[in-house]
This record gives structure tokens, sequence and C-alpha cells, in this order.
């Protein structure tokens, strides 16, 4: 083959794999997210999970490029063969999870199982690849390739939410990319098959001046190799948290950040004019110190200054930590090991973040402990120039304070605090010294409040925040029938509604997350207090509903919120069956879709209509009261009951969205829906 086209021939195998690599990432989450109630959390395992195949891939390429180049082939093409069988790449129904499994453990076998051998396979193509051609004329261009495959990874990581979630359902996605990694193997098995015919490495006139850059790298070296990377995915991870648990609870905003993580590698690694350190060091300072001031004040939690401060900042201390890993690339000989080194800092960065911090630290800290980690990297890199290692130190200084600040803020005030796969939980008391009577104690999720209850005991069974007499849900509630309810809720929060409990009446309750539990028992007494009846149903609510018989509720509330968005699998026209299963003739079926960046009462409504059901939207202002204002879509097969003045009174028409589509389990779109 003429050098051009095996040129372009390993250029299409490392750029079709990168593409894949990242494509399969965003697709296989949203097949699995809806199983763990929409958790933010699941991403940040997904993650996990890829940083480890990854590592395990660069290990692999690691070992077999010491091999022969004939056995290399062999190997490696007998592993491509064999992973076809993982396609296409459908999760299978026996992976739904039952509510008592750890959800981590859970997620991560469930990829092991769904996507385990071909992730792996394409995770060992970039440096395999390169390696081959580290043997040909043109290796001193090795590590542009390296540019290439992330510049694919952040194409795809962008293509997914702009020009393939919104057009294709998820099975047709996954099929799609199961016939595009078909074509990937057969690339890559004719790449394989070259290379092993390639002669012994020559060494180019360029390459054969390096002399210095093959001298075997120090244990200091590994170290820094090490560190580098780890940081780096330390900071995509915890700004990913960040963001969408604390500034914007937009369930796709993990696209910014892993889109400037990418981008830095692409910058750093493409050619050495991009890292300047005369640009790069102040501006790197700068981004240390906004970041870690942000964490306590209010410009590092609103939309428009979080943000772009994280996302930015993000970006800025990646080229940073990418732009010093490039600078002490080595020479072919011990690339592989390079990008070993590479992908096991990442790696640990990716589970120190994703598993250890939620068992270890009780509030998403993890950001500023990784601002202050990457000024002390920093003063060892610099160590040997006095003038940059001691502002190094000065930024670990000036870190760490402004961390303590935030955990300080954080705990002051607090009653309790604790944090799952599903979260940071907290509650707190707000006192009113003027007027005691409107002193509440309040739950929040992140920086979400799920609830509140007065604190004067005279107010204690009081409706309260999202869900008063004057919201949906109350009058859903109120103008039941007077024979005894059977209401469902579909999310707990404080356990608000069970203030409309009586004697006779039936609550149960669907709740993913066993700390909501907890809190609403040990924090809030609205369960305690109320007449009703309440039964608990630990897991996700519809898997739960799928499994059980008919319920016959006059009344399902439905109103889990991850962070400040409703799951998207409890709002598709599938879940809107399962919820009919368990309803009354007349049952009346709230969604609650109060929020600052969706529109979601268009959604419910297209459901509701291309079922026949009768809707109707209510809307509260809750004016002159310590209510929240509020947004419930009513939903029943019974025009009449939708009719009583309680409900029809306070009903308006929904505004629609032109071109919306169904959403379905297989196709949904929030980009669609932004406010």
């Amino acid at each position: 083959m003429p050098p051009a086209l095996l040129k372009s021939l390993f250029a299409a195998t490392i750029f079709s794999s990168a593409f894949l690599l990242f494509l399969v990432q965003p697709l296989i989450a949203k097949q699995i997210l809806p199983w763990f109630g929409g958790s933010a959390a699941v991403w940040s395992i997904c993650m996990v999970f890829f940083q480890v195949v990854l590592l395990a891939g660069y290990a692999y390429s690691d070992w077999l490029t010491q091999r022969p180049a004939r056995l290399q082939a062999a190997v490696h093409c007998t592993l491509l063969l064999i992973s076809l069988a993982f396609l296409p790449i459908v999760t299978a129904a026996h992976w739904k999870p039952t509510g008592a499994e750890d959800p981590s453990l859970w997620i991560l076998g469930l990829l092991v199982g769904t996507i385990g051998l071909p992730y792996f396979l394409l995770s060992t193509t970039g440096p395999l690849v390169q390696s081959w051609l580290a043997r040909t004329h043109w290796g001193v261009e090795v590590y542009r390739y390296f540019s290439l495959s992330n510049l694919a990874s952040l194409a795809s990581l962008l293509a997914y939410p702009v020009l393939i979630e919104p057009y294709t359902a998820l099975r047709e996605q996954a099929l799609g990319w199961s016939w595009g990694y078909a074509g990937f193997v057969l690339l890559c098995i004719t790449a394989s098959l070259y290379a092993a015919g390639l002669q012994r490495p020559v060494r180019s006139k360029a390459t054969a001046q390096a002399g210095p850059a093959d001298a075997a790298p120090s244990w200091s070296t590994y170290g820094v190799w090490l560190a580098l990377p780890a940081l780096a995915t330390w900071l995509l991870l915890a700004v990913t948290n960040h963001i969408t648990q604390n500034v914007a609870a937009v369930p796709f905003l993990w696209v910014l950040p892993l889109s400037v993580y990418l981008l830095s590698f692409v910058f750093t690694f493409e050619n050495d004019r991009w890292y300047r350190r005369s640009l790069l060091l102040p501006a790197a300072a700068v981004a240390l110190l906004l970041c870690a001031y942000g964490l306590q004040h209010s410009i590092g939690y609103g939309l428009a200054t979080g943000v772009p401060l994280y996302v930015v900042g993000l970006f800025v201390l990646c080229m940073f930590l990418h732009g010093e890993m490039a600078a002490m690339r080595p020479g072919h000989a011990y690339l592989t090991r390079f990008y070993l080194l590479l992908s096991l800092g990442g790696a640990l960065g990716g589970v120190t973040v994703g598993l250890v911090a939620p068992h270890v630290l009780p509030a998403y800290y993890e950001m500023g402990v990784g601002l202050v980690l990457v000024a002390v990297l920093g003063a060892v890199i610099f160590r040997k120039q006095r003038l940059r290692a001691g502002v190094c130190v000065l930024l670990v200084l000036a870190c760490s304070y402004f961390v303590w600040e935030q955990v300080r803020d954080e705990q002051d005030g607090t009653r309790r605090m604790a944090r799952n796969f599903y979260g940071t939980l907290s509650s707190l008391d707000s006192i009113d010294k003027d007027d005691p009577q409107h002193s509440v104690r309040q739950l929040y999720h992140g920086s979400v409040k799920h609830g509140e209850q007065y604190l004067a005991t005279e107010r204690r069974r009081e409706p309260t925040a999202y869900y008063g007499k004057t919201s949906g849900v109350g009058r859903a509630i109120l103008s039941a029938p007077a024979t005894p309810r059977r209401v469902g809720l579909i999310g707990l929060g404080a356990g608000t509604l069970a203030t409309y409990g009586r004697a006779s009446d039936v609550y149960r309750v669907y709740e993913i997350n066993p700390q909501v539990f907890e809190f609403a028992d040990s924090e809030f007494s609205f369960l305690k207090d109320s007449p009703a009846q309440i039964e608990r149903v630990l897991g996700d609510a519809r898997l739960a509903l799928e499994r059980e018989p008919p319920q016959r509720f006059d009344v399902l509330a439905v109103d889990a919120f991850s962070g400040d968005s409703v799951p998207i699998h409890l709002i598709t026209a599938e879940a809107m069956q399962a919820y009919l299963r368990h309803m009354q003739p007349d049952g009346v079926i709230a969604f609650h879709v109060t929020n600052r960046f969706l529109n979601l009462a268009p959604v419910v409504e297209k459901i509701a209509l291309a079922q026949g059901l009768q809707v109707a939207f209510v809307h509260d202002e809750a004016a002159d009261s310590d209510l929240r204002r509020t947004d419930w879509v009513l939903v029943s097969r019974s025009a009449q009951r939708l009719q009583t003045p309680l409900v029809q009174t306070a009903s308006s028409a929904i505004k629609p969205i032109p071109g919306l589509r169904l959403w379905t389990d297989d196709f949904n779109n929030l980009f669609g829906v932004l406010k």
C-alpha cells in the first residue's frame, strides 16, 4: 500500500475508534439512566468505568507492543472478531435493578456485560496504532495522532446532543453505533495486518536527533505522569458535579466540562505552540483563585456566572495539566508506557471522585480539594524555580482558605448533612426573628429545595412550599371523592403531601433514595403526624409500579426530582401507560413540572392527548403567602373529574412548543424544551 494510503488507513482507524468511543458514552448512559432514578451520579459512575477500561486498554497495548508484530496482529484481530458477539449494544432487561443493589456496583457490572469488550478494544486503538506508526519514516508525527483522536472524541460528544439525539430513537442509535463498530473492526483488522508486515522500526532524521528523549524516565517522572492526568480527571468530574448539583441542574450540562477537557488534549498534543507557560501559568493561577473563591460566593452558583466560571476555569487548568504532560512526552520507545501512566492517572482521579468521595465526604467538597492539589502539584513541578514555586505555595494557602470557608459556611446552620450515590441531602432551620410563626425547617438536595415544614407546633401540619391547597396537586387531592382515598407519591421529599391524609386514607410512597426516608423521619414530622396509613416502597417508582398489581389510586403525584428536573423516564408515553394501570377510572395523575430551565408542561400534555386523556394545567402564583409558585399538569381519563370547580377555576391553557415530538422511552429531547 502506498505510504499516503497507509497513513490514511491508520488515521481513519484512530478517528473512527475515538469517535465511537465517546459516542457510546452518552448513548449507553441514556439507556440506563431511567433505571437509577435519573440521578446525575449515573454519569459519574459511567465515567469511572470508561476511565478504568481505558486504563486496561492502555495496559494491554503496552503489553502487546512488546510482542512480535505478527503475534500482535493475531491476538488483536481475534479479540476484535470475538467482540462482535456483544452487538447490538442494547441493555438487557435482566439488568434492571430491584432497589436492593448497590447502584454503583450494579452499573459497573451492567456496563461490563453490555459494552465491556468493544469499549476495551476501542480504547486500545490509539496507543496501538501510534506504536505501529512509530515503525515508519513519519513516526515523528505520532503524537499528532493523539490530538486527532481527541478531536474525534470531541466531535462525537458534540454531535450526539445536536445531530443524533434530536432526530433518532434510542434503539436506532444503538443499532447505528453497532454498524459503525463493525466497520471499525474491518478497518482495524486491515491496519493490524499491514502493521504486521512492517519492517523493524526505522529512525527518521528527526527521531535520530531526539537522543535524550529516548532515555529511560525516572521514577519522579513517572509520578508526575501519574499526577497530571489524575488531577485533570478529578477536576473534570468535580466541575461536572458542581455545576449539575449546585449551579444549574440541567441534565446535559455534563457535555460542557467533558468538551473543554477533550479540547485541552487536542490543543496541547497537536503542537507545542498551543501551550506557552508565559501565558498559561498566570491564567491558571487566576482560574484557581476564582474557582476556589466561587465555592462560597454567589458568583460560583448563579447560572450566568457559575457555569462560565467553572467551564472556563476547567479549560485553563486542563490546558496547564495536559500542557505539562505533553511537554514531558518521551521518545517512541516509551510511548505506550507514557499512555499507560496517563490512563492510570485518569482512572485514579475518576475512581477517587466517582466512587470514594461519596463515601468519604459529606458534601461535594472534592472540587475545592482538587483545586488545592493542583496548586500543590505546581509547587512540586516548579520546585527548582523559586519564584514560580513561591507563587504556587501562596496559591495553596489561598485555595485552602477559600475551601475551609466553603465547608464552614455549609456546615453553619446545617442540622444534618448526608451524601450517597444520589447526591447530598441537608436540613437547616430558617428562623424568622420578627415572626417566629414563619420559621421553617428546610430540606435541600444539592442547592434545590425539596420541602419545608413550619417549626411552630400549631403549624406543623400545614402544607408548604410547592404543595399548598391552591397548587395543582392540592386541588387534585381535595377534589377527590370523599370516600377513603388511595394516594400514590412518586418522590417523598420532606413528606409534605402526607398533611392531606385522613384517618381512612392510604398514602403509598415510592422513593429511590433511602436517605430521604431517614430525613423525613428524623428531621420532619409530616409522615408521623399524618392520620393516614403510610406505605413505603424503596426503589425506582416506575420499576416498582411495573412489578406491582394495580393499586387503584385516586391521585398519583409524580413529584420525583433529580436536581431540578423530573427524571425523563417518568414522563414518557410508556410511563403514562404504567401509571394508568394503577388508577381508578376517574383517578388523577398530577405531574409536578415547576422548573427554571425546562418547559415540561407541553411534553405531558402531548403524551396525554395522544392516549385520549383529559388535561388541566394549574399555574399557582401563590401570591400573598409563604408558598412557592408552582406548575402542575393534571391528567385523567375522566373529563368530569377535571371539571370540578376546584380544578376548573384554576386551569389555563398550555402554550405549545412548535415541532414537539411525542416523548417515549426510545425518544426524548431535552434541548427541544429548553426555556
